[in-house]
């Protein structure tokens, strides 16, 4: 029976797990581009709710969803891309929250000029800013951010 051999052979997929090389994850920028990816998404998830419901325009809503991304990506990253670097707490929480508020500006101000002058959705509009704003948020977090102290 045909029908009995597809469902043994989806059967037989679902079965199976999925492996993902250990040593995949291992390299931060890897790691840095799923808690970043993560973060997006709860900043992209928290515009759209608040602009789709009608509570908040794009712009403000959009600092709303950077306040909530934040802290996903500060102990993402602080726990897991750039653990390795050990840096405390106190001194990644102000340097982290400075550099994601000087992106944040900077995608703010690049989403309000997109906002006005490009006539695309704001949803599309916001993916392209936040990818753009993520790639500079790299370079400084290893830099800078999670950088351990130095020894004296």
């Amino acid at each position: 029976m045909p029908g009995g051999t597809i469902v043994r052979y989806f059967h037989t997929l679902h079965a199976q797990p999925v492996s993902v090389p250990k040593q995949l994850f291992a390299h931060p920028i890897v790691r840095f581009l799923v808690i970043g990816s993560l973060a997006a998404a709860v900043h992209y998830a928290v515009v759209r709710a608040l602009v789709e419901t009608g509570l908040l325009r794009p712009l403000t809503a959009n600092v709303i969803g950077w306040l909530v991304a934040f802290w996903v990506s500060f102990f993402g990253h602080l726990r897991w891309t750039f653990t390795h670097q050990q840096a405390p707490v106190k001194q990644a929480l102000p340097r982290f929250f400075l550099l994601s508020a000087v992106g944040f500006a900077i995608n703010e101000a690049s989403y309000a000029l997109a906002l006005r002058f490009i006539a695309w959705r704001y949803d599309t509009v916001l993916v392209l800013v936040l990818l753009a704003v993520a790639v500079m948020t790299f370079v400084v977090s290893k830099l800078w951010a999670f950088r351990p102290r130095k020894s004296i």
